[in-house]
């Protein structure tokens, strides 16, 4: 008989668990928190201290009743994470299944690891009341943000809105960057890059970028002029040695910046694959804000380095963790096994994978040797001065691994890298080509989810662990939408001086403003941003939401407790709920006036309607005025006079088809094209302003295929005419006597008796 009973989260990490221990021990999952505050009403007794009001949840009471009366005649391992939600539901475990806290055996270990799991048995600890507390507080504080700011949203905004206080934070910030692209006005300049080679040295081709930049075009030509018969000598070269380190290894935070910028993957999907390798055994505990290393991974990495690249390639070295409260006592996110470079699974774990045991492999390498040489060239007349930089890598060192800098994507410096001829002052250059090419300054990037966990991380908001559920719940709800912009076509002048001493001039054009999963406020995200911000401008405040992060961390400590921070908290904010429900009487309507109408000279103006952000041109009493909705990434801040007359474009005619016109039109449930009385969905890739009568035709007999198909039933039946198999929007399904009856699972229509299907319906009328 079995004698132990652990109990782990998920039902994977037992699994895996299961395999390490002997046959004296029994593993069963509690898959997650076996309870959660009360669904009813608030949750939380505040005139009690705060004290939470927990429940089992419904599906988990059968559970609760299999794990309660193994727990009787066995010793209990309680296993779940090593964090403080990890540590909260080893708490909720001992106290519904009713076991002594300060006697229940409590184990962590960071790799799921047969030396590990076995280490941890030996060395069990009791669960630890601070971690449990630190969660409390976080779950209590956000419950009461939440349970109070949604109601005053409802009244004073909009009904079915909702709040929260990391989430509304993040909100924010996103709001910002949206504004600050709004009302940047791009201007031109001119960029001026040099071709050159020394006198002696015809092949040895060298580019250098002048040091000022031009506002105009007559400003570069007038330059160009100036260099017609110039010449060029260096008055300066410097060559100095450089190093170039490997970035320290992954914590949550830095794995999700990397991972969504190299893997192009969100951060909820990051931290999903990374759960699965966790609890498969293949990566250490992936929620951390530790760059440590242990002993024993730290002499892998040197072997394994040793093997495979030599010793010169090896560099024992330690990382210390710079983030405020972070856990020392845990590990960087690592290969559990350093000598295995690859794995069996998905596409999105190898990759996730490989990028996790580069980084860890990396960082202990030596760091890469440069030699970064800077030439200063000037005109004999001394109006012009060019800079041309290069670096050459003497020795490849952990680049020959990974080349992770722990940038972002959000800019792109314009430098010249390679190797420079070797010059020194006094040297004479010929230049091959001057080129003045026109740029643009350039907005403020819009956030991708890898930039926002970033910008969250240097501000102190949240945790790396919250990052994912934030992200989720700010588009869930509709504040935030994740999406792709094409680019646009843009002219831009290129002016080139030959060799030859003549300025030719060329009209060219690039692609501008495209865009790849960047996050953008909604109109209603920013209209609850703005009211929030307006009521509660202390909760929203990025230097308070982080002091509330290290208040947590100091309940983790045991310096504080969690009813006082919590008090704290509630009395101020409590009086700004209060105070916002008193003064502001009438519900916030963000209405902005885009000017008139020219056929009509009436006011047009753009706001939130019922089914979302409108565009409207006013009618006298008694007349129906004009709506259109907005496109997607259009807001009501930032639309035009120009962009809102162009959406009452439609409903508009694009053609005939079997004597009737179709009409292109947007309704509630999206773009439509209506011909007689039938009406065709769009696709998604179907633009309503610029759909052919070509592509209309397609859709209408589509849609028409699909309703012929719908009405002919995949299977009848002599014996009984009424009985039909049919085909729905939703699937398969029998239609009988006037009723339609849904098909069991695993019952394929085509192969359906009559008796069957009698069976079905007999079945479905009980």
């Amino acid at each position: 008989m079995k004698e132990n009973l652990v109990i782990v989260e998920s039902p994977a990490k037992a699994k895996t668990i299961e395999k390490f221990l002997g046959d004296d021990f029994m593993v069963r999952s509690s898959f997650g928190h076996i309870r959660d505050l009360s669904k009813k009403d608030l949750g939380i007794h505040i005139d009690r201290n705060f004290t939470p009001l927990y429940e089992i949840p419904a599906d988990k009471k059968k559970l609760v009743d299999e794990l309660t009366k193994l727990a009787k005649s066995k010793t209990v391992w309680l296993a779940s994470d090593e964090d403080r939600e990890g540590e909260a539901i080893a708490w909720h475990l001992t106290e519904v299944l009713g076991l002594p806290v300060d006697k229940t055996k409590r184990i962590v270990f960071h790799e799921i690891t047969k030396r590990a799991i076995l280490e941890a048995i030996e060395k069990p600890r009791t669960v630890d009341m601070n971690l449990v507390n630190a969660q409390q507080a976080r779950r209590i504080l956000d419950r009461l943000v939440g349970f109070e700011l949604s109601p005053v949203l409802w009244k004073k905004v909009r009904p079915s809105l909702s709040a929260g206080r990391v989430q509304s934070v993040a909100v924010r910030l996103l709001v910002e960057r949206e504004r600050e692209i709004i009302a940047f006005r791009t201007t031109p300049y001119f960029r001026v890059v040099a071709q050159f080679h020394p006198v002696d040295d015809e092949k040895a081709i060298f580019k250098a970028e002048l040091s000022n930049r031009f506002e105009t075009r007559e400003q570069a030509e007038q330059f160009l002029q100036r260099c017609v018969g110039a010449e060029f000598s260096v008055v300066k070269s410097e060559e100095k040695p450089a190093q170039r380190f490997p970035a320290a290894p992954f914590t949550t935070s830095t794995l999700q910046q990397e991972a969504g910028r190299k893997l192009g993957m969100s951060v909820s999907q990051i931290m999903s694959v990374a759960q699965h390798l966790y609890e498969q055994g293949l990566i250490t505990y992936m929620r951390t804000d530790s760059v440590n290393l242990s002993q024993q991974a730290l002499v892998q990495c040197k072997e394994e380095i040793t093997k495979l690249f030599g010793e010169k390639y090896s560099a024992w070295r330690t990382y210390k963790t710079k983030t405020k409260g972070a856990q020392e006592a845990h590990e960087a996110i690592r290969p559990s096994y350093i000598e295995r470079h690859t794995i069996e699974g998905t596409s999105a774990e190898k990759r996730l994978y490989d990028l996790i045991w580069k980084r860890t492999v990396a960082s202990q390498m030596v760091a890469a040797e440069l030699d970064r040489t800077t030439v200063v060239i000037e005109d004999d007349k001394h109006t012009a001065q060019f800079t041309a930089t290069g670096e050459v890598i003497r020795f490849d060192g952990f680049l020959r691994l990974d080349t992770s800098d722990g940038g972002d994507d959000e800019t792109s410096a314009e430098t010249t890298e390679g190797l420079l001829p070797k010059m020194k002052a006094g040297d004479r250059v010929e230049s091959d080509q001057i080129t003045a090419t026109e740029r643009f300054t350039q907005a403020p990037a819009r956030y991708n989810e890898a930039s926002l966990v970033k910008r969250l991380e240097e501000l102190g908001i949240g945790r790396p662990s919250t990052y994912a559920p934030t992200i989720t719940t700010i588009i869930n709800r509709g504040y935030v939408v994740k999406q792709n912009k094409e680019g646009q076509k843009r002219p831009y002048v290129q002016l080139t001086l030959g060799a030859s001493g003549k300025i030719t001039a060329k009209n060219l054009s690039e692609n501008w403003g495209k865009e790849k999963n960047r996050l953008q406020p909604t109109d209603i995200g920013m209209m609850v941003n703005d009211y929030l911000e307006l009521q509660f401008g202390p909760i929203l405040d990025y230097n308070f939401t982080a002091s509330v992060e290290k208040e947590f961390d100091r309940i983790a400590e045991g310096e504080i407790t969690w009813p006082a921070m919590i008090e704290n908290f509630y009395g101020p904010f409590h009086k700004m709920v209060d105070s916002a429900i008193e003064t502001q009487n009438a519900k916030v309507m963000q209405i902005r006036i885009l000017g008139a109408d020219p056929k009509s000279g009436r006011t047009v103006k753009a706001r939130i309607g019922r089914y979302g952000p409108m565009v409207e041109i006013e009618a006298p009493e008694g007349e129906k005025p004009r709506y259109a909705s907005l496109k997607k990434g259009q807001l009501i801040e930032s639309i035009t006079l120009e962009e809102a007359l162009e959406l009452f474009a439609l409903p508009r005619t694009v053609g005939e088809f079997e004597g009737e016109e179709m009409v292109i039109g947007i309704g509630r449930y999206g773009a439509y094209v209506r011909h007689g009385k039938s009406f065709a969905s769009l696709d998604r890739s179907d633009d309503p302003y610029t759909i052919t009568a070509e592509r209309a035709q397609e859709l209408v007999v589509r849609q028409r295929e699909r309703a012929a198909a719908a009405q002919t039933p995949l299977k009848s039946f002599e014996a009984d005419p009424d009985m039909l198999v049919k085909n729905g929007r939703y699937g398969p399904y029998i239609a009988y006597k006037g009723k339609n009856y849904r098909l069991p699972k695993g019952k394929t229509p085509e192969e359906l008796t009559l008796e069957e299907c009698l069976e079905i319906v007999a079945k479905s009328k009980k």
